[in-house]
């Protein structure tokens, strides 16, 4: 069962490109490219879509790359199976070597943020030899966890823990669609809490759930989206709805036990662009990564939240493109 989100709207004065439709592992693939030379593809987080490469397609089509930002699969316009098991690791890292030989590219550079880095980890691991490169936003490399790890992140940070949630029910699925501006402007923010100010708050107040986010009133810090930016956004997830993004976080211990064995040491040459104040991940975890990535460069970037390419795109424009040409 497929829902394709086939009638979303197009806002001609952001600039964004229409895309263009592939197949790729089986499914409709909606493409955003700017620009001709070495292929960069760009692979966006939860809740975003490509469109969250905005402020970075044209920036490296202007420094002679060709910039290919695809919708990921139940995102956008892109098709959304309804199938929980249709979102595992194995088959988001398909999707890619689709998209690939969709493009008639044999590999190209990859950057990903949020699940897009981690879909991107796990193709490094299983697939590296279509990938030139791998540049990962905000989510580190992380070794595999001892115990099935939905159980660890139960028992550390209990269940409103957003990851936790989505395992339970489908209350986030149906809160977020019941009003998907309003979820996706208390997620989206800028300049919320420093790092600092979180880590001193009280435990059961460090505890990430996305469902209070969606519930409160009033932002914290300030909105990151423009109007214009709230609806593109909007549209595309009143079309496509939320579930079958939120069914990669349903697999997350199936994954665990399907990649057991599998080699965690990544050998391609590695740029990682994190944030100070981007509480989802430990600044520890970050610095952990030097064991398993053998080429790495790393950076961390002050005064940024989770957010990285749409909070600092010049400051993220600059190291990834100042990295693609370091490494030739």
């Amino acid at each position: 069962m497929l829902r394709l989100a086939s009638a979303l709207l197009y806002y001609p004065g952001m600039g964004f490109p229409e895309p263009n439709y592939v197949k790729a592992n089986g499914i409709r693939m909606a493409v955003y490219e700017q620009g001709e030379g070495r292929p960069v593809i760009f692979l966006h987080g939860f809740p975003e879509l490509a469109y969250s490469w905005r402020h970075q397609l044209p920036a490296f089509a202007a420094a002679g790359y060709r910039a290919i930002a695809p919708d990921m699969r139940g995102f956008g316009r892109t098709e959304v199976p309804t199938r929980v098991s249709d979102y595992t690791a194995e088959i988001l890292v398909a999707d890619m070597a689709g998209l690939l030989d969709a493009l008639r590219l044999e590999s190209a550079v990859f950057v990903g943020h949020d699940w897009g880095a981690l879909t991107l980890w796990h193709m490094a691991m299983l697939e590296p030899h279509r990938m030139q490169g791998l540049i990962a936003l905000n989510i580190p490399h992380i070794r595999r966890p001892p115990a099935d790890p939905v159980e660890l992140m139960r028992q550390r940070f209990g269940d409103d823990f957003y990851i936790v949630n989505f395992q339970d029910s489908d209350e986030a699925d149906r809160l977020f669609e019941s009003d998907p501006r309003h979820f996706l402007n208390m997620m989206m923010r800028k300049h919320q809490l420093t790092r600092e100010q979180f880590e001193r708050l009280p435990a059961e107040h460090q505890v990430l759930s996305l469902v209070n986010t969606a519930r409160r009133s009033i932002g914290s810090g300030e909105p990151l989206l423009s109007e214009e930016d709230l609806d593109y956004f909007e549209e595309a997830y009143r079309i496509s709805g939320f579930s079958g993004a939120i069914h990669r976080y349903r697999n997350w211990s199936l994954n665990w036990e399907r990649l057991a064995g599998v080699d965690e040491t990544i050998r391609i040459p590695t740029l990682f662009i994190g944030a100070r104040d981007d509480v989802v991940v430990s600044l520890q975890q970050i610095d952990a990564m030097r064991e398993l990535v053998t080429d790495l460069e790393l950076h961390v970037l002050d005064d940024c939240g989770h957010w990285s390419q749409q909070e600092h795109p010049d400051a993220v424009n600059r190291l990834m493109l100042d990295w693609l040409v370091k490494r030739g």
